[in-house]
């Protein structure tokens, strides 16, 4: 089991206290840093609208790019069950030719 640890992440120029396990302390500075880029971004973008604002359209788009990974993963595990299938068919086939 793995113990717990306190860090601190910033976000919009905020520090903010978490509890993380051990092994997931990297991660989950890697993801705060992510989400603090997107928000810059879109701060610079939309520099007359509220923080509450940005961060909304941040996490829209970051959660876009989720959906979007997504897709393409389960995209591409039925290919491979695609190709999978059609390996066994023809192995199946060469098995009854050679028997």
């Amino acid at each position: 089991m793995s113990n717990m640890q306190a860090i601190k992440v910033t976000i919009l120029g905020k520090q903010i206290p978490l509890k993380v396990h051990d092994r997931e302390v990297e991660n989950t500075k890697r993801i705060a840093a992510y989400v603090d880029e997107k928000f810059r971004l879109f701060r610079n973008q939309f520099s007359n609208q509220p923080d509450s604002t940005i961060m909304i359209l941040a996490c829209l788009s970051i959660t876009e790019e989720l959906f979007e990974t997504r897709a393409k993963l389960i995209d591409s595990d039925e290919q491979e069950s695609k190709v999978m299938d059609e390996i066994n068919f023809e192995i199946t086939k060469l098995i009854k030719e050679i028997s």
